[in-house]
């Protein structure tokens, strides 16, 4: 299933979640601009590498990645699910929330394959907090979704806590089944246990946080 927009009304105009989506595309157009040699050593260089964990790779990877999909699919799920969360939160503490969430992702791959030499890099595990969030505080919300079936394609309205939980229990699963399965020899792979860890961490922190106070919306909102 993949997610085309929101039925969900977003009072307040999603600056932080429009500023992270201009800053990952500029980094990866700065990546895509290197040879093919210099990229992969920035992406070394600046990926979380867990048998040379630090921190600061820990945050710096987070706004690398690996091809054309992977950054365009990433932005497009923080564009449908990033602006309603920050609404509730408010710019700074949305913006904290979305660190601590990619940190908490990056930590829970690390947890369960720390002598891995892959980098990892990607927004997945901070938006998969994001996801997380969305699914507690906005479950009845409807999501316009495509799915494809066989080899017909169409759209349907699913409840927002169906679609999130069916997409992470895929993660939830494929990440068990990757425990112990070395990437390296295959060049790379998804690393399914930061998608885990991250929608837990948002879907957890989320019930912590005290929303702000949501106006009435003008005539103008936005919604999607």
């Amino acid at each position: 299933m993949f997610p085309l927009r929101d039925s969900e009304p977003s009072y307040s105009k999603p600056v932080v979640t429009t500023l992270l989506i201009v800053i990952n595309v500029l980094i990866f157009l700065f990546e895509f601009s290197l040879a093919p040699y210099y990229r992969d050593l920035f992406i070394r260089t600046y990926g979380l590498v867990p048998d040379e964990f630090s921190f600061s790779s820990v945050f710096t990877s987070m706004f690398l990645h690996g091809g054309w999909m992977h950054v365009l699919g990433n932005m497009w799920f923080l564009w449908i699910f990033g602006d309603n969360v920050e609404d509730i939160l408010g710019h700074g503490k949305y913006l904290l929330f979305y660190l601590a969430c990619g940190v908490a992702a990056a930590l829970a791959q690390v947890l369960v394959d720390p002598t891995s030499r892959v980098p990892t890099v990607g927004a997945s595990g901070a938006i998969a907090g994001i996801m997380g969030a969305y699914m507690v505080k906005f479950p009845h919300s409807r999501v316009h979704t495509l799915i494809f079936v066989f080899l017909f394609i169409t759209t349907i309205d699913v409840p927002a806590w169906l679609m999130l939980i069916y997409w992470f229990f895929i993660q939830f699963f494929n990440g068990f089944g990757s425990i112990g399965y070395s990437h390296v020899s295959q060049g790379g792979g998804v690393a399914y246990m930061a998608h885990v860890g991250g929608f837990v961490a948002g879907a957890l922190l989320i019930m912590l946080l005290v929303p702000r106070r949501r106006s009435t919306p003008p005539p103008d909102y936005y919604w999607r």
